[in-house]
């Protein structure tokens, strides 16, 4: 399964350690799951992590950035574009789910609601990817 992660679950997994966290861990530690990222995708978890407003200490800093190294498929979209004019800074992770053909997008963003017409890919909540996948035993 493909699965492409909303900066704000990283956030939130790196913050409180609680259900984000789980679902990351869930599927950096199932084989039949892949991460996928784009550069584009790469940069921003990197910078808004290393934000000093989030004040993350520099040791679960360092952890998040390794998790996300060692765990994380790159793929290039080349020169695809999409209009996602409800907000064109989440545009990079509707590229990442189409050039994956990701299977799902785990998002916080209620913005996305708009974008389930734009892309194949199925838009979850943290709390819907649990009882959907998770619980389910996948």
């Amino acid at each position: 399964m493909r699965v492409v992660i909303d900066t704000n679950v990283l956030v939130s997994a790196a913050l409180r350690d609680r259900l984000p966290e789980d679902v990351i861990l869930h599927v950096v530690g199932h084989p039949e799951f892949e991460w996928i990222v784009t550069p584009i995708i790469l940069a921003e978890y990197r910078a808004v992590l290393a934000r000093p407003k989030l004040g993350l200490p520099p040791e679960v800093l360092e952890r998040w950035m390794q998790l996300i190294s060692a765990s994380t498929v790159t793929l290039d979209p080349g020169d695809i574009g999409i209009a996602f004019p409800r907000d064109q800074k989440d545009a990079p992770f509707l590229i990442g789910a189409i050039v994956a053909e990701a299977d799902c997008f785990v998002t916080g963003d209620r913005d996305f609601t708009e974008a389930r017409k734009l892309v194949r890919t199925t838009i979850l909540s943290v709390s819907q990817f649990k009882q959907l996948v998770i619980d389910q035993g996948y």
